[in-house]
Parts: C-alpha cells; structure tokens; sequence
C-alpha cells in the first residue's frame, strides 16, 4: 500500500493549486517542497524586520484564484484580503514623458485621446476588441489543451475565437502596427510582451493585451505575495493537505513506465501512485525521470525547450515615501530599442546598460510589510538579462548592477534616494537558480512564443510516463499568476478523471 494517494513536487501556485483540489476530492496528498517557504516565484521572504517578495508583484485575471476556492466550497476573501490598486501603473517613457493609467477605460480612453489624438477611435477599438477576447480566453484558460483534439474542442466550443485570429497568429509587433499610429501608444503596449519574457518581434500577439487585462483590476494581497499561496495550503489543509518543508525530491522512482513515488536528497523514499510536479518540465524528465526511461524521441522534444528569460531584481527599503503615485510604475523603451535589447544584447549574452524597467511598491497598498514611516521598493529590469554573460558572471556584477540600478532610480524617481536607503538586496539569476532551482534562472519556465504555447508546451499529463502530471510555468500557457493557477486546476482535472 502507498503512503500517499498524490505526491506534489514544489509549492508554486500550480503545485498548490493542484494539490488543494486533490485534497478536497479525498486524495491523501503531501507537497514536498525543497524550500522553507510556499510559493516559489510567487512568495515573500523576511529581510531585517521587512517582508519583500520575491519574484510576482501583483494580481490580474483573478478567475483561477477564485475558482480554486470555489472548487473547495470556500471563500476567497476568508483566506486572501486582495487589495484593489488605483491608478493600474504609471509610465516613465523614453522621451520623457510621464502619465497614469486608470482603471475606468473611460478615463483611460480621454487620457489616450490627450496624449495621442490620432489613436483615440483606435483605443477604444482596441478596447473593444481585447475586451471580449479577454473574457473568452479567461474562460478557455481553465480548459485543457494538451493535445489536437483538446485544442480542437475548445474550439469547437467557442466558435467566436476564429474573429481573434488575425491577433493571435501574429507576434506583438505586427498586432500594435495595425492597431495604433502614435509610438508612444505603440511602445507602452508592445513593451508589456516582456511581461512573458519575449520582445516584441517574437511574443504572441495576445501578448499586447495584458494592459487592457488590467483595466479589469489589478490586486495586491495582504501580507505580500505569499499570501496566495498560503491561503490556498490553509483551505487545503482543512481537507487533509499536508506540507513537508525542506524536503527536496531527487528522482522521480518508476515501476516500468509508471510512476511509484519518489527518493528525495536524504535518501528517503515516499511511495504514491500519482506525481504532480511543479517542477520545471525539463528538469522534471532529464533529471528526476533520467533519459534511460524516456523514448528518443520525447528525449529530442524536452531537450529542444530554451530556458526562459532571466529577470535580475532589486529589493530595497526606504525611510521615507517615494515620490511615485502607483503601485507599479513601468519605464517603457521605443519599439525599436525593446527588440534591439534581445537581439543586440540578450542574445549575445550582454547586459544592457540601460533598459525598461517595472518598480513595484508594496506598501503603498499594505504599510504593515515595514516599520511605521518605512517604504519598500522592488525593481525588475523589465528587459532581458542573460543568465550567462559573456566574459563575467553574477556573483562579480552583482555590486555594480546595484548601482547601475540606482543610478537609473536617481534619473528616474528620486536623485537622493541613496541617502534613504535602509535595506538593499540583490537577486541575480544566480541567486533564483540556487534558491528555486529555477534553470538559468528563467522566472516563465520555458520562452515562450506561440510555438511554445498550449499544445505545442510540456502537457500537464504526461504521455510517455503513467500516472506523472505537471503544472507550473513550463506548462500550458507559460508563466503568470493566473496561468500556472489554472495549471493545476487543469492536472487535478485530469487526475479526478483518470483516478476519481
């Protein structure tokens, strides 16, 4: 007999969210995580009395999170206090000029009309449009689309997506040129493709309407980033979840082409006969399935997956509040400079002496992460940041990215600003690939286009290993809050089916 019904490899969000609604259904299920906290990129850690989050930074398209509560009968707002944020973000653009977005597209509409009147009418076109392809996709997301037929399915079902092709069949680029005229209004939505680690020339075209999936609210939890999570392990637990800290998984154990648990780094063995991993889909079957068990050409397929981009982040305190009047601000590049940025640079394995940017502040929305007076800042390099870099490494930049970071804060935002600093702490992709074993330190799991995307990514049930399922961000739709949350509803979805 096993010892587990369901074992789950990492506590990301679709670890979790898997691992919750098994629970809920009655499977006796163990998260095994290697780490001592939930979340993985979307989690908070203590830093001298201050709570910084690690990677994600705020909530968007919130139906997975609610309809992982609602699949356990519970209430979101019992287990998670999301605060809303108002305006959405302000803009620091390359030429120097400066605006908020609010949330009311109304509002929104008469700013654009101020600073691009040849794009008002196609503002709200685009409104229009991204509106109801919002609202289909937001839908469709929770829907498996591993294969062909699933794909084909979907759909079937919703026959209206066929008037979103000319959108989605095109990279980010080609869809903001047919849009819009003005580069400002051009730039401000093509640069967001970084949101999924991709220029604008190669990301999906759907990629241009994350900004408009904001003006549907963006959310900032109390108690930081790793409240999510938390609040889904403690729904979880009151239907017999179980959490194991500090326990990290070194292979997946098989019986011929099935799974039998697993063997972590001490040796121990925990038998099941359901893996869920959380894991990144190639270290998942080249490291905990080995290439011994796996058929040469599911070796080539895996193999063939680039890393995603890396993001390099700045966690800082301040003793006084920054002159910022949003929860996120972005410093966006042209168009041209944001492909010039992967191709000149990225790919070539050089970091960028100056790029976009999104500065995050938490407290604005929740005081209680700092002492009283205090303001906590996370910075993200907004464009790409090689893991490998040609003729350095991490470990030596790291001192010279933090001022090159807050030289860029003084140009920006606040020219003192060093002499406010109580806490400064720097993550390189080193420092995300030691700590979450992310590999090279790509925060989306896998780079993403649209041949990277849905049925053309590792499936959430695996097809060359029985009874092994896999969520998180090198699944499905990649990398972002909601999408890795619907993961694990999709692979619990399929384990209810197969084992239910």
């Amino acid at each position: 007999m096993s010892d587990y019904d369901a074992l789950v490899i990492g506590s990301g969000l679709g670890g979790v969210s898997s691992a919750a609604l098994l629970a809920r259904n009655g499977f006796k299920t163990l998260i095994l995580e290697q780490s001592d906290a939930v979340g993985g990129c979307c989690s908070s850690f203590q830093l001298q009395g201050r709570r910084f989050d690690t990677g994600a930074t705020m909530v968007m398209l919130i139906r997975p999170l609610e309809e992982v509560f609602r699949r356990m009968g519970r209430r979101i707002q019992d287990y998670v206090d999301l605060i809303p944020c108002e305006p959405i973000y302000s803009v620091r653009a390359y030429d120097g000029r400066r605006f908020s977005m609010p949330a009311d597209l109304q509002e929104a509409a008469a700013l654009i009309a101020s600073l691009a009147p040849e794009d008002k009418d196609n503002w709200e076109r685009y409104a229009h449009v991204g509106g109801s392809m919002i609202e289909l996709l937001d839908e469709m997301m929770l829907k498996p689309a591993n294969t062909w037929a699933e794909t084909l399915r979907a759909f079937w079902e919703k026959p209206s997506i066929a008037r979103f092709y000319p959108y989605l069949l095109r990279s980010a680029q080609g869809v903001t040129l047919s849009l819009f005229r003005n580069q400002l209004v051009r730039s401000n939505l093509a640069f967001q493709a970084y949101c999924a680690g991709s220029p604008p020339d190669i990301a999906m075209g759907s990629l241009v309407f994350v900004a408009l999936c904001q003006h549907l609210g963006i959310y900032y939890p109390r108690g930081g980033m790793i409240a999510i999570p938390e609040g889904i392990v403690k729904a979880g637990e009151e239907h017999g979840l179980e959490v194991s800290f500090n326990r990290k998984v070194e292979r997946i154990l098989l019986e011929g082409k099935e799974t039998r648990g697993v063997l972590l780094e001490d040796g121990t063995e925990i038998t099941s006969d359901i893996v869920v991993s959380n894991v990144n889909a190639k270290v998942t079957y080249l490291k905990m399935i080995g290439p011994e068990n796996l058929p040469r050409w599911a070796i080539k397929a895996i193999s063939s997956y680039r890393p995603s981009m890396a993001c390099p982040m700045v966690y800082l305190c301040l003793d006084t509040r920054p002159p910022l009047d949003a929860h996120n601000t972005i410093g966006i590049t042209s168009l041209e400079a944001g492909n010039r940025l992967w191709h000149e640079f990225y790919e070539r394995g050089i970091m960028p002496r100056e790029s976009g940017f999104l500065l995050n502040w938490p407290t604005e929305a929740d005081p209680s992460l700092a002492p009283e007076g205090e303001h906590l800042l996370n910075l993200a390099w907004g464009g790409p940041s090689p893991y490998a870099l040609l003729g350095d490494n991490w470990d030596r930049l790291k001192p010279a990215f933090a001022s090159a970071s807050l030289e860029m804060l003084e140009k920006e935002m606040m020219p003192d600003i060093r002499e406010h600093i109580r806490v400064l702490e720097v993550a390189t992709p080193l420092d995300f690939e030691r700590k979450l074993l992310l590999p090279q330190g790509g925060i989306y799991g896998l780079f993403l286009d649209l041949f990277s995307s849905g049925m053309f990514r590792p499936r959430n049930r695996s097809k060359v290993v029985k009874n092994l399922y896999l969520t998180g961000a090198s699944t499905g739709l990649g990398g972002s809050l909601p999408t890795t949350l619907a993961s694990g509803i999709i692979a619990s979805d399929y384990i209810l089916r197969d084992h239910g």
